[in-house]
């Protein structure tokens, strides 16, 4: 009888094969594990390197005793969840009664800071220090040093301390966060909740962030954990530089919730090196009042995407009046730099020195063009304020809006030369717009409005379903609006 070859395998053998893959994919995985290891930042040495220049900074100040014993500053204790606050200011408190019959006590507060040089300079944040009578330094080899208030910017929130009689003062390398990138690793060194040198690492998630209470710092946004008592203490690169100090944390709870903010080294680095050698910080200052260039905006202006800074005000007197700058210009690029977002540009502006030219391009009615401008200082006060005056005869328009001439006294509160002032909003295109009572309407399609009269000529000859723009006045303030009639 034949013979017929089979295909069947034991089961000894296929035990051995599945053994056989099974190791195979073992290795692989331990190989990956190593890889990703191997890909992953130690921290330890630079640590070690770095963090005898890392201080903790507690402050005293006098004042009335509702301040309490806490060692977080009121500033500090806004950003704990309430019932931490409620905790520290209760008459429960664990540093003594904060009630209303309470004596007069010192306030502590704490935070963090490094020094720079070996003269003794620190660096932390003005609000670190705000207001302190007595400041102390305490450095990692637990040296606890008496130090002077050198100077501080409220603008930047930075602070420069001088340690006075001191000696063998470890320092910090200095780096460049010109070239940072999203994505690089980096690490801070500080003393959340009062726990000197605590490490934290992450990434760089943004740079060149505008918050709304900061104009002239481009902040980095890192995932670093951040919490109170960070504040004023070294970011690091994994060269061991600080490209940034810790200033402030986004929060709902009052705790790390995974984006912070830390002042660029660029930034820092000149505002102390004009504290230290003048006492005070001179920045540039263009004097104009921008605002961000929507789809709208830039469809109404002319361009094919949003971008730049839309001029709603040049003040009187500033260099941008001098320079010929006008409202409704948008500025595209500052000394070479492309102006993406409005603001991009304070920084730069801040970073010039005073009476240095710098070369503006500019979209003016659809076409570029560059002007020069001496760029002057920026005041103390470079706020201001005018009082709208009250509402006049009106006659309405095919826009939705009611209008009526601005009188002298309003010109003159105003600072204006023209314009009509809006008495009603209705339903129609000024309203979707956002035009409110009570705004001035100074210019129209980009054509300047003097009357009553010219701004009905300008709306009647409006093309349809285009987006144009609109000037207004708005509590002393300009600003761009469109309107699609």
């Amino acid at each position: 009888m034949q013979k017929v070859p089979s295909n069947r395998i034991t089961g000894h053998s296929v035990t051995a094969r599945v053994r056989g893959a099974a190791a195979v994919l073992l290795v692989a995985l331990f190989s990956l594990q190593a890889a990703a290891a191997r890909e992953l930042p130690d921290f330890t040495a630079l640590v070690e390197q770095n963090s005898g220049a890392v201080v903790n900074i507690s402050t005293t100040q006098q004042r009335s005793g509702r301040a309490g014993g806490s060692p977080f500053s009121d500033r500090q204790l806004e950003q704990l969840p309430e019932f931490f606050q409620d905790f520290f200011r209760g008459p429960q408190a664990p540093f003594g009664r904060r009630g209303p019959e309470s004596r007069p006590e010192p306030m502590r507060s704490m935070g963090s800071g490094f020094i720079v040089s070996a003269d003794g300079y620190v660096l932390t944040n003005n609000h670190v220090i705000d207001g302190a009578d007595e400041i102390v330094v305490r450095l990692s080899d637990r040296r606890e040093l008496m130090a002077k208030l050198v100077g501080t910017d409220p603008r930047s929130d930075l602070a420069v301390l001088k340690i006075e009689h001191s000696e063998d003062l470890p320092v910090v390398k200095i780096g460049r966060s010109s070239q940072l990138r999203p994505g690089q690793w980096v690490f801070a060194i500080g003393s959340p909740f009062g726990f000197d040198h605590t490490v934290t690492a992450g990434i760089i998630s943004a740079v060149g962030r505008s918050l709304p209470s900061e104009n002239y710092v481009p902040f980095i946004q890192t995932d670093v954990a951040i919490n109170p008592g960070n504040s004023g203490g070294p970011l690091f690169n994994l060269d061991g530089e600080v490209i940034g100090i810790n200033s402030q944390i986004y929060t709902r709870s009052g705790g790390f919730m995974g984006v912070s903010f830390a002042i660029p080294m660029d930034d820092a680095m000149n505002v102390f090196r004009q504290i230290r050698d003048h006492g005070t910080v001179a920045r540039g200052w263009l004097g104009v009042l921008i605002q961000e260039v929507n789809r709208d905006l830039a469809e109404s202006f002319g361009l094919k995407r949003p971008r730049g800074a839309l001029i709603a005000e040049v003040l009187a007197g500033s260099p941008a009046q001098k320079a010929g700058l006008r409202s409704g210009d948008i500025v595209l690029s500052y000394d070479g730099e492309e102006i993406s977002l409005s603001s991009d540009l304070p920084p730069k502006v801040g970073r010039t020195p005073v009476d240095e030219a710098a070369t503006l391009t500019i979209l003016r009615d659809g076409k570029r063009m560059k002007l020069d401008v001496v760029i002057g200082r920026l005041p103390e006060d470079d706020g201001a304020q005018v009082a709208a005056g009250s509402p006049a005869p009106s006659a309405s328009t095919p826009l939705g809006l009611k209008v009526g001439p601005l009188t002298a006294e309003q010109k003159d509160a105003l600072n204006l030369e023209g314009g009509v002032l809006v008495t009603g909003v209705a339903q129609g295109p000024a309203l979707q717009a956002g035009i409110r009572p009570n705004d001035v309407i100074t210019e129209l399609n980009r054509q300047s409005v003097q009357s009553v009269s010219q701004f009905n000529d300008i709306a009647a000859s409006l093309p349809k379903g285009k987006a144009i723009p609109v000037r207004v006045v708005r509590q002393g303030q300009a600003i761009y609006l469109v309107m699609k009639p």
